[in-house]
């Protein structure tokens, strides 16, 4: 019985080379110098730090970060979740963008009832944080993936593990 797996897995190798890219073209940019701002990843616990002067400075850093992100891997800066901006020693700022891997319960019950719902011949079950799709026919098994890529755009989903 045919079936894949829907999965969401950061690419952290890309996701560093932006970092990079965009740390690059902060060093690069005039108003930047002299000023506190710079982007960190931290690998381990899939964090994302922004340092700046101000807010809107962060949102400058921003502008540079996410085209980059974007260009490395489409659609990365959706699975992006934004903490709060803190103050840090005086008037300089920081946020931290936690980066989300796996699909969580919430969206992969959503996927397992539009699946559900679609009246297509397959089932989907959960299994950990991705979500498992059988069918009888390799055809209805790709009309499932064409129905949520056309529906689940808010969040980057990978279709992959595909065995006949």
């Amino acid at each position: 019985m045919p079936s894949f797996d829907i999965t969401s897995e950061a690419d952290m190798v890309a996701l560093k080379n932006a970092i990079d890219v965009a740390g690059r073209a902060i060093d690069n940019r005039y108003d930047f110098k002299g000023t506190s701002a710079k982007v960190e990843l931290n690998e381990k616990d899939k964090l994302i730090t922004l340092h700046g002067d101000s807010d809107f400075q962060l949102d400058q850093i921003k502008d540079l970060l996410f085209p980059a992100m974007e260009k490395k891997e489409k659609d990365s800066s959706k699975r992006l979740e934004a903490g709060d901006v803190q103050k840090v020693s005086g008037n300089k700022v920081k946020q931290e963008l936690k980066i989300k891997v796996g699909i969580d319960q919430d969206l992969a019950k959503k996927l397992v009832k539009l699946i559900k719902d679609s009246k297509l011949k397959v089932q989907a079950s959960i299994q950990g944080d991705a979500v498992r799709v059988s069918g009888a026919k390799r055809d209805v098994l790709q009309e499932t993936i064409a129905l949520v890529r056309k529906t689940i755009d808010d969040f980057p989903l990978q279709f992959g593990n595909f065995r006949d």
